[in-house]
């Protein structure tokens, strides 16, 4: 701590401005995305533009010019890349910066919420209930305080801090409150760097991800060992009269083997859905969460705060002994340690004459708080069960049958005594029930409606009294309980994993569910194989949050909790659940479409080099006639695709799905093009390499074309004016001499066109046969997705 001891009043502002002058402040630069530099760096440098930017400068030595104009392709990727990553970088940093942790921290007497990046060494900073530390320090007062550490130490019981203990950035305050002085700040703070962690551009682990780097490892040790291969066969065969001729056809079989498009398209299509759901209120921490999410099977939720709207309301008082009751909820509703019951109770029970002596705060695990009060002994506020496990009384029985119909119900129990231990005071007297009552989302039903129609099961996991939590989800429809007392009380939980499984199987509903068993829960469920999404609001929520295969955080949670979920819902509606897996299945979906496109091109090029090698003929396409080719059947339509709506239901398997169709269409349209070139080398034996070239690039638009058509159905009007308008582009330029001669190096004569649309509509029809038997499982299953998006 500096030579100026901090006061009760805390730093004044020129302490303050002295640490900030010397740098001993809280702020690491956290981003919410990655730097302007990084986007351009990472849009460019890429062994693929690398690749492509070497061919290009081979292609422009050999002096023609039009077979470079693949390298356009390099700067329309980066361009689009850098463009829409950075059209993403700016909606997302300005909702978190909207969504950014805040700290209480004490200034010359008066406590203000600051940016945790405005905290500086030596500042007196304010706990409460649900407050996650944001700095090192050394505690100057404690009312009850306790602190769960198991993001630091893994340890998840809550710690008991007294004056002069210390507290660590990143540890949650679970009951009570206090104050420290922050000696450990910045860099040296882990709740900083926790935050700037879930805040930053991150690609996690994603079954797109790891099957688009599997295609791209294998594509690349290809071409290192065709690569040389084709250029040798170039050299020996007798249609190429120079170097120029050799190189030239070398480079065309490279450049058809390079995926230049994929990665960027699926990080493309990862922003834009970030993008669109920030628009819907949802901020995405992690861009693949889009996708993880639409692999869920099964979503945990915690009833309030997603069934309910989260605050409750003082319902009804039942009690004979009105004048004393009132006035210990009035002492109740006053205590240090505010939370949502002492806020209900606020608004009814206030301005009592009676003296607070001390007391206990109220903690999750015992779900019970008490207050002492001068000459009025002790007064326990909490869960009928947990004050009085073992009780009969005809008031706690009456607490039941209220519980049953939804309501939260609390008992107010006293003892004569003053008691300010943390064990539940001996000798206590049932003195009144407190009804609570939360109110039920307008949108709940709707939403809950939606995931069962969509297969996905529901696992409603609350600390609330398992009947008050079992006619919640009765009241909104949640599959699988029909009656409150369906409902589970957790403590009868097994503590074996794989028994706890098995009672997740066949239970849906459970209450008085510890932040313990909340992590238990979902984590026996990944045991079963189940991808779980879990949302939560509380504290309590944020391991399990954080265990899940994605975390979905409410908006107006603590602090803790969206630090460590994948999305935030910044308005708190639990509706906008859909939207986002919605999101996620269109991502999927289309990025599936989109990579067969691309892998079709990859596997013709390669089938092609292979022929040639195995010749000695001369490559049967120029790289400008490729260019062509992919600009208007891979390139335009694999973007727009990738933004295409599409409700298909996700289904495990991408890449063996995606070389099951790319594969057989590739070696069909390879082949093809091999016999269009050999065919017109037999009808024309003095055409020489411009006619086979005419032909085969023929050939491999009306295929490829055929193929697009196949990936796109079903083929709504905007989907045939798409298909139509880019074979109309190619049929443009095959007409127009300056575009098809002199451009694209084609020699169109009838005779050509004719053969190449012979055999291109042979192709074409072969790939029909092949996408109808490959495709047809996921065509039934999307033509079922669209119909229960229809009735939803």
């Amino acid at each position: 701590m500096s030579d100026t001891l901090v006061s009760a009043t805390g730093l004044t502002r020129a302490q303050v401005a002295e640490r900030v002058a010397d740098g001993r402040t809280n702020a690491v630069g956290a981003r919410t995305s990655r730097s302007t530099a990084q986007i351009v760096r990472a849009n460019v440098v890429t062994p693929f533009n690398g690749l492509l930017a070497t061919l290009f400068v081979l292609v422009l030595l050999t002096g023609h010019w039009q077979n470079g104009l693949f390298g356009l392709v390099i700067v329309a990727n980066t361009a689009i890349g850098v463009v829409q990553e950075l059209r993403a970088k700016r909606t997302l940093d300005r909702l978190a910066v909207l969504n950014a942790p805040h700290a209480r921290v004490v200034r010359e007497g008066r406590t203000s919420e600051l940016d945790v990046a405005d905290v500086v060494a030596d500042d007196l900073i304010e706990l409460r209930t649900g407050d996650q530390v944001v700095a090192d320090g050394t505690l100057t007062s404690s009312h009850g305080l306790e602190i769960d550490e198991s993001l630091l130490t893994g340890e998840s019981d809550p710690v008991a801090k007294d004056v002069g203990d210390e507290v660590r950035s990143g540890s949650i305050v679970v009951a009570g409150s206090g104050r420290f002085v922050a000696t450990g700040v910045g860099a040296d703070a882990y709740a900083t760097r926790l935050a700037a962690e879930a805040r930053r551009f991150t690609v996690v682990r994603s079954e797109l991800v790891q099957g688009t780097n599997r295609l791209l490892k294998g594509i690349s040790l290809l071409m290192l060992v065709v690569g040389p291969l084709l250029l040798w066969s170039q050299f020996e065969t007798p249609d190429t009269d120079t170097w120029q001729e050799a190189v030239t056809g070398a480079v065309a079989g490279l450049v058809g083997m390079v995926p230049e498009g994929l990665v960027l398209l699926t990080s493309l299509a990862f922003m834009l859905a970030a993008v669109s759901l920030a628009r819907k209120q949802t901020l995405v921490q992690e861009l693949p969460a889009v996708e993880v999410l639409a692999r869920v099977d099964t979503v945990c939720l915690d009833k309030t705060g997603t069934l309910t709207h989260g605050d409750i309301v003082f319902d009804r008082l039942i009690t004979q002994e009105a004048d004393d009751v009132r006035e210990a909820l009035a002492l109740c509703a006053s205590a240090p340690d505010a939370n949502a019951t002492s806020a209900a109770l606020s608004t009814v029970f206030a301005n009592g004459t009676w003296q607070r002596t001390g007391g206990v705060p109220f903690s999750s695990a015992r779900k019970w708080s008490a207050v002492c009060a001068d000459g009025h002994g002790t007064w326990v506020l909490g869960a009928p069960e947990m004050v009085f496990p073992g009780g009969t009384s005809d008031l706690l029985a009456q607490a039941a049958d209220i519980a049953a119909e939804g309501k939260r119900v609390l008992v107010l129990a006293s003892t004569p005594d003053h008691h300010t231990d943390t064990a539940l005071p001996p000798n206590l007297t049932p003195r009144a029930l407190v009804v609570l009552a939360e109110r039920i989302r307008d949108d709940a039903a709707d939403t809950l409606r939606y995931f069962a129609e969509q297969q996905v099961a529901l696992k409603v996991i609350s600390g609330d009294n398992p009947r008050t939590v079992g006619a919640v989800a009765v009241s909104v429809g949640v599959p699988g309980i029909e009656h409150a007392s369906d409902a589970v009380d957790a403590r009868t939980l097994p503590d074996d994993p794989d028994a706890l499984a098995d009672v997740l199987e066949h239970k849906v509903v459970f209450g008085r569910v510890t932040p313990q068993q909340k992590r238990a829960i979902v984590g026996a469920l990944q045991r079963k194989g189940h991808v779980v999404a879990m949302t939560g609001d509380g504290v309590n929520d944020a391991m399990a949050l954080k265990d899940a295969d994605i975390g979905v955080a409410m908006g107006n949670g603590a602090a803790a909790t969206r630090a460590v979920a994948q999305l935030v819902l910044l308005d708190s509606r639990f509706a906008h659940l859909p939207d986002v897996v919605a999101e996620g299945r269109r991502v999927i979906a289309n990025i599936e479409r989109a990579a067969n496109l691309f892998l079709v091109k990859n596997v013709y090029s390669l089938v092609l080099a292979l022929v040639v090698v195995a010749t000695a003929l001369a490559y049967p396409l120029a790289p400008i006639q490729l260019t062509l080719i992919s600009a208007t059947t891979i390139g335009i339509p694999g973007f727009v695709l990738a933004l295409a709506p599409n409700s298909r239901r996700y289904v495990p398997g991408f890449l063996r799905r995606v070389l099951r169709l790319a594969v057989p269409t590739g070696a069909v349209i390879g082949l093809a093009a091999y016999a269009g070139d050999l065919t017109i080398r037999g009808l024309e034996p003095g055409a020489g390499r411009p006619a086979g070239q005419t032909v085969a690039t023929v050939v491999v638009l009306i295929a490829s074309l055929w193929t697009l058509s196949l990936l796109a159905r079903p083929l709504t009007r905007w989907k045939l004016a798409l298909i139509a308008g880019l074979a109309g582009a190619a049929a443009l330029i095959l007409a127009v001499p300056a575009l098809g001669t002199g451009i694209f190096l084609l020699a169109v004569t009838p005779q050509r066109l004719l053969v190449g649309a012979a055999i291109g509509v042979a192709a074409g029809l072969v790939v029909e046969v092949v996408g109808r038997v490959v495709l047809r499982p996921v065509r039934a299953t999307a033509e079922s997705e669209v119909r229960s998006a229809e009735s939803f």
